[in-house]
């Protein structure tokens, strides 16, 4: 099937366009969050394609993942998702506002289907009348490339600053009082400036350390390296790099919030809403390598076996061609798909 949709979580979209379909992304000269098309990621299955020549094109699902993409996808294609093409709408985050009364912003229509990405998430968001389905998430696995020859803390947050309480970053004062904490992902360069003895953080003496933002490869590479996986955030949806990290055969110690109390289960991984007690895991597996690669070990098991890539493909494949078969469309001319457009 053809498949329209716009890059919007990296992670997500790289384990997304693996599966055996023919994947459209819009691209506009200035490029930007609504025409960027692959933005630098490889890709072998993406199209990248004029806006304006979205209209000529028969698409046979969007995938809408921002509700600005409604309202866009209609005017390029000149077709109305989910009344003359079939679409589907993937909500990537936890509800926010007056939680759990907060309404999304599709709950009032019952012509597209809407995409949790766990069941936390479905429990909490208010779906209205929008028909609803979990497609849980599906990771490319990276290999089992733990060494935790560092004895050292990793934690993966993007925007640590902006996203402060949500993210957990207060919290990493207290996992550094365990050991030294190397933060990776977008922004982490910003929390030197909050670290000093002045900061928001206090004088933590150097033992958190912004360690950059790094390419998917390098990232796995630089993480398996350390000797835990600290997952302190309090309130988005399952980040990912958690599961990645288990994917890599790491020990990881989490927050028991929102979806992580199902993506860790017992053996696996140390959960808890007790920092004290998360902060004492963190102590008790940096002293001891040979705990801590056995913790990995039954992660990296728990991750392949929840979360694996065959099965996340599995399930968008049928969920696409249900999708593609319930919604009427008027026919429109198949025309030729080809690579090189502007902006890639």
């Amino acid at each position: 099937m053809r498949v329209l949709l716009w890059h919007v979580h990296g992670s997500w979209t790289d384990a997304f366009v693996r599966g055996r379909h023919e994947y459209l992304m819009p691209v506009l000269p200035e490029g930007g969050p609504w025409g960027g098309g692959r933005a630098g990621w490889d890709w072998p299955g993406v199209v990248e394609v004029p806006a304006a020549e979205l209209a000529d094109l028969d698409v046979d699902v969007v995938v809408l993942q921002r509700p600005e993409e409604l309202a866009l996808a209609e005017r390029w294609l000149r077709r109305r998702p989910g009344r003359d093409v079939p679409a589907v709408y993937v909500e990537h985050n936890t509800p926010k506002g007056e939680v759990p009364n907060t309404r999304h912003p599709i709950a009032d229509r019952d012509d597209i289907c809407l995409v949790h990405v766990t069941h936390f998430n479905e429990l909490m968001w208010d779906s209205g009348r929008a028909p609803t389905v979990v497609v849980e998430h599906g990771v490319a696995d990276p290999g089992e490339r733990y060494t935790g020859e560092l004895e050292r803390a990793a934690v993966v947050i993007n925007e640590p600053v902006r996203r402060w309480r949500v993210t957990g970053t207060d919290l990493l004062p207290r996992f550094a009082a365990a050991g030294p904490v190397d933060v990776f992902g977008i922004g982490a360069e910003e929390l030197p400036g909050r670290l000093g003895g002045d900061g928001a953080l206090g004088d933590v003496g150097g033992r958190v350390r912004a360690a950059g933002n790094l390419r998917p490869r390098e990232l796995h590479e630089q993480l398996a390296r350390r000797r835990v996986y600290v997952h302190p955030v309090r309130w988005t949806s399952l980040g990912l790099s958690l599961i990645e990290a288990m994917h890599l055969g790491m020990p990881v110690v989490a927050l028991a919030t929102t979806e992580v109390v199902e993506a860790v289960p017992p053996g696996a991984g140390v959960i808890s809403t007790r920092v004290d007690g998360l902060v004492d895991a963190v102590r008790e597996l940096l002293a001891d390598p040979a705990a801590a690669a056995a913790l990995g070990r039954a992660a990296r098991r728990a991750a392949l076996d929840r979360y694996g890539l065959a099965p996340f493909l599995a399930d968008w494949d049928r969920l696409l061609t249900i999708t593609a078969a319930r919604t009427a469309r008027p026919a429109s001319p198949t025309v030729p798909v080809t690579t090189g457009g502007s902006g890639s």
